[in-house]
């Protein structure tokens, strides 16, 4: 490992290829603070009067200025929402400055707006995004990079869980105020980005890693400058734009899961690509999705039959085998590059990031149930799977990210290019044992790889003008969905009780699924200011447009054996079935083969054009705030699906809506620290492409398929909210809000038992719906206790909805399927600025919520136990500690438990009884568990 010395003999040598030889001249270094909390401020401009030379304090706050000859110096320190400060006599001796300046701002209470200088505008720190909370004509909650760099959160989803009302599921989905990702927008650097999951309207932030993210906000309160499609957030991620100065940064990490790391891990054989994220070609069909395949062959070389193939003639994967290994942890690389030029007054900046995660986690003895109906005459459970399954997933994810940003002279007009990649795979095989409906013992598997490939890129500009201020975007995102031979084995005891054999072909299956989605979009936006004397309002208009398409394909096979001419031995079936099927001796036209189930209603195209119009007014009426504006979206949802499964037969579906959407937002300032909000808009939550589409799918986690309902309608949503502001200083603010929000067709993810025992996971919509509820959010530096080198974050929300169907339903008014209760974040921050120590513990848990719905098919009304009982994950303690320290200015070493506790995972059923002697129960039923485990983290961070 690199000293010190070494470190900076590096850092010399990158200078001095990438720098100017004036680098290397004299220099002025120091820090700049808030005078109050002496918290470090990132991105003030320090200047020196009388010459060019311009620097931006970093993370630490610390800045440098170089190229200055000896003599005596004047500078100009200035950030958004301080009084500006002005130092006089600093002197250059020798090469350096005769001391370390040290600046403490005071901040300026009267100042209500931002402070503009020919510089960037910083949004990366926390008091910076809380001045922006503070001012937004909306409600808004946000974190800034400088607080993602005390959590060590790894990605944006871990990232959007320390904002007020909301939770994570799955590590990836976010959910506000307890609604479920449906009820989300994501947009990121200003674009709409695609959906990464096939059959749910989400995106996964587990995609964006940290170090990307300049800052992330959410939007609670509808506005007319934004989508109308989101009732819980509209969430905007930022990446990194200009940086604070030239540097090189590298990071190598370890990380190791309690349940995973040496101990025995099962997979089975991939591509020599898989450590990148994607599949080599090894399990692709040759010729891709459409491929044409080589049919099987009788002993005169002629097709033996329509749609069987040759297992042999077609390069495929024929290994079964599993193999096993003990994993030593994770590894985590990451390098960043950032570079600034001064061109004639005009600035460049270049940020380029690349980081590379691959991880391995182990769900053992998991159980993985689902329970019918209750047997009230009996008192027991009715099992409609009853499972124990052994899960091994590899995680991959390579990321990079390039944004260039041109600032001109005099900082009025800013261009933007930014580019954000990522690579996915997971790469999983699950062993499980268990029961059926029918009470038969069976084992199965799943060999399953997915690889995900997003890019999202854009093209913007912002013009400030007298008195307008005037942005566009250009916007192209792409994601893929590739499902390459998903290969599934059953094996059970059906023939005869207590022999655990092969009973039919169509036991073995392998399916490839391909999902490819584009988007266009394009937007402008500009706001007039207008002053009539004191009175300055201001008029805000813009239009988007954005075209959507998707195709999805899917191919299904299974194997087969013709028992009138099978030469395999008599006992095949009660053998070894991954030696069988990885034998290639085993496979031919009399022995095994496979056979295509042509399911041509599975595929699917589809395209969405939106187009959109608004305008809003800023009122200031004195002490009180007005923004104002109405919203029209015109939107058309094309739906391409076949009506027969053996061919080819293209009919088409239109979804169109055409809606205004009013928004009112209101401030009242009963002075600089105290203010209170209204607001009240009208949105719309639209039924995604996978949604209303009839393509079937089959979930081997669900064990049961998944299909979409073409009868869904769109649903819409009244947002009001009420919310109080309080803000003690400068990065701190305390805040009290009440919503409510009226639901018309909410749309819910449902399951029904059809035909006795077989599953039907779909969506369906309720007739409405009603959530309101309470939400507190805290950042408090407690230096008012003595204490000044710590600060506390608390985010809680209680929540409580109620769905409602109408009279004569066989459903039952409930709460809102995917909404929590109650959200708890908090957590408890220690920062030593004199020995470069960080300390982070954070708390978090969520309430009891509806998962699934249970729905039973011809069940009476006035049955009470004709319902099969909802599914609900239950709460959970969850606590994170992190540590941080530095070395001088190049080296940090971060240390971390996340989820320390490590409590099991439960999602449990409840089923309602009435017997028939009229007594009632609640009885509980667990329908999944398992632990993940502790994971113990350290990585290592070099500075250049």
């Amino acid at each position: 490992m690199m000293n010190n010395r070494n470190c900076s003999l590096v850092a010399a040598a990158t200078l001095l290829m990438t720098c100017s030889a004036g680098a290397f001249a004299q220099q002025i270094s120091g820090t700049v603070v808030d005078k109050k909390s002496n918290e470090t401020l990132i991105g003030a401009v320090v200047s020196v009067e009388g010459s060019n030379a311009k620097a931006v304090t970093d993370t630490d706050g610390n800045f440098e200025l170089s190229g200055l000859k000896n003599g005596k110096y004047t500078l100009n320190i200035n950030y958004v929402g301080y009084k500006p400060q002005r130092i006089e006599g600093v002197r250059i001796n020798g090469g350096k400055a005769e001391e370390r300046i040290s600046v403490a701002l005071q901040p300026d209470e009267q100042q209500l707006g931002e402070v503009v200088v020919t510089a960037v505008e910083r949004r990366n720190t926390e008091t910076a995004m809380v001045q922006l909370a503070k001012n937004s004509a909306v409600i808004v909650s946000n974190v800034s990079a400088q607080e993602i760099s005390r959590t060590q959160d790894t990605n944006a989803g871990e990232v959007v869980r320390r904002v007020p009302g909301v939770s994570l599921i799955d590590d990836k989905f976010v959910m506000v105020r307890g609604l479920s990702q449906r009820y989300n927008n994501v947009w990121v650097n200003g674009g709409a980005v695609p959906s990464s999951e096939a059959d749910s309207r989400a995106f996964s932030f587990d995609i964006i890693p940290s170090q990307q993210i300049d800052n992330l906000t959410i939007v609670k309160s509808p506005s007319a400058e934004y989508p109308a499609d989101y009732s819980g957030g509209f969430i905007i991620v930022n990446t990194k734009e200009i940086p604070d100065a030239n540097s090189l940064t590298f990071s190598v990490g370890g990380n190791w899961n309690t349940a995973t790391a040496f101990k025995d891990f099962s997979y089975s054989k991939g591509s020599a690509t898989d450590f990148l994220g994607f599949d080599n070609g090894k399990r692709s069909l040759q010729g891709g999705i459409n491929a044409r395949l080589n049919p099987l062959t009788g002993a005169d070389g002629k097709p033996v039959g329509d749609n069987l193939y040759s297992l042999t003639g077609n390069k495929l994967n024929n290994d079964w085998l599993v193999k096993q290994r003990k994993p030593v942890g994770d590894l985590k690389l990451a390098a960043s590059m950032s570079r600034r030029w001064n061109m004639n007054g005009n600035k460049l900046g270049m940020l380029a990031a690349v980081n590379y995660t691959n991880e391995q986690r182990s769900y053992t003895d998991m159980q993985n149930n689902l329970f019918g109906i209750y047997d009230a005459t009996n008192d027991h459970s009715n099992y409609l799977r009853h499972s124990t399954d052994d899960q091994y997933n590899t995680n991959v994810r390579l990321g990079a990210m390039l944004n260039l940003t041109f600032l001109s002279r005099n900082g009025n007009h800013k261009y933007q290019l930014k580019n954000i990649f990522n690579q996915l795979a997971t790469s999983r095989y699950t062993w499980r044992e268990g029961v059926d409906a029918q009470s038969n013992d069976e084992h199965s598997a799943e060999y399953f790889y997915r690889s995900r490939t997003t890019y999202n890129g854009q093209l913007t500009g912002k013009h400030t003008f007298t008195s307008d201020a005037l942005d566009w975007s250009i916007g192209y995102a792409y994601a893929n969905r590739h499902l390459p031979d998903r290969r599934r084995y059953l094996l059970n005891d059906i023939q005869n009780p207590g022999e655990i054999a092969l009973h039919t072909g169509n036991d073995i299956s392998r399916e490839w699924t391909q999902l490819d989605e584009h988007i266009l979009s394009l937007g402008v936006n500009d706001k007039h200011s207008f002053s009539f004397g004191s009175w300055q309002p201001s008029l805000q208009v813009g239009g988007y447009g954005e075209y959507r398409t998707r195709t999805y394909n899917t191919r299904a096979f299974y194997y087969q054996w013709n028992p009138s001419i099978c030469t395999l031995p008599s006992d095949f079936q009660q053998g070894d079935v991954t030696r069988l099927l990885s034998d290639e001796a085993n496979m031919g036209y009399d022995r095994l083969y496979m056979f295509e189930q042509m399911q041509m209603r599975n595929n699917y195209r589809a395209h969405n054009l939106m187009g959109a119009g608004y305008a809003a007014v800023d009122l200031p009426l004195g002490k009180l705030g007005v923004h104002a504006g109405v919203r029209f979206e015109h939107n058309d949802m094309e739906l391409i699906s076949n009506s027969r499964d053996t061919e080819k037969s293209e009919h088409s579906r239109h979804y169109r809506t055409n809606d205004f959407f009013p928004s009112l937002n209101t401030t009242y300032k009963f002075n600089d620290r105290h203010q209170m909000r209204f607001s009240y808009g009208r949105s719309i939550n639209r039924p995604e492409f996978r949604e209303v589409s009839p393509s079937v799918y089959y979930d081997f986690d669900l064990a049961s398929d998944v299909q979409g309902n073409t009868e869904l309608r769109s649903c819409y949503i009244d947002n009001i909210d009420l919310r109080y502001e309080f803000y003690p200083s400068r990065g701190e603010s305390i805040s009290l809000a009440a919503f409510y929000k009226h639901f018309d067709s909410p749309i819910e993810w449902t399951y029904t038992v059809a035909g006795g025992t077989n599953l039907i996971y779909s969506y369906k919509n309720a007739q409405s719906a009603n959530n309101y509820g309470l939400e507190l959010d805290i950042r408090k530096n407690l230096g008012f206790i003595g204490l000044p080198d710590f600060s506390w974050s608390f985010n809680g929300a209680l929540i409580k909805s109620r769905v409602e169907f109408a009279k004569g339903s066989k459903e039952e008014n409930r709460p809102m399927q995917g909404q929590s209760p109650y959200l708890v974040n908090t957590g408890f921050f220690y920062k030593n600025a004199k020995h470069q120590l960080d300390i982070a513990l954070l708390y978090n848990r969520i309430g009891k919520r509806i998962i699934g719905v249970g729905r039973s098919e011809g069940s009476a009304a006035s049955d009470d136990n004709a319902r099969v009982p909802h599914s609900y994950e239950m709460p959970r303690n969850t606590i994170d500690l992190s540590v941080s320290k530095k070395w001088g200015e190049h080296w940090e070493l971060k240390l971390s438990v996340r989820d320390l506790l490590a409590e099991r995972v439960y999602y449990k059923q409840f089923a309602n009884v009435k017997y028939t002697d009229g007594r009632k129960a609640e009885k509980e039923e667990v329908a999944r568990c398992y632990r993940p485990g502790r994971n113990i983290g350290i990585s290592v961070i070099c500075n250049l």
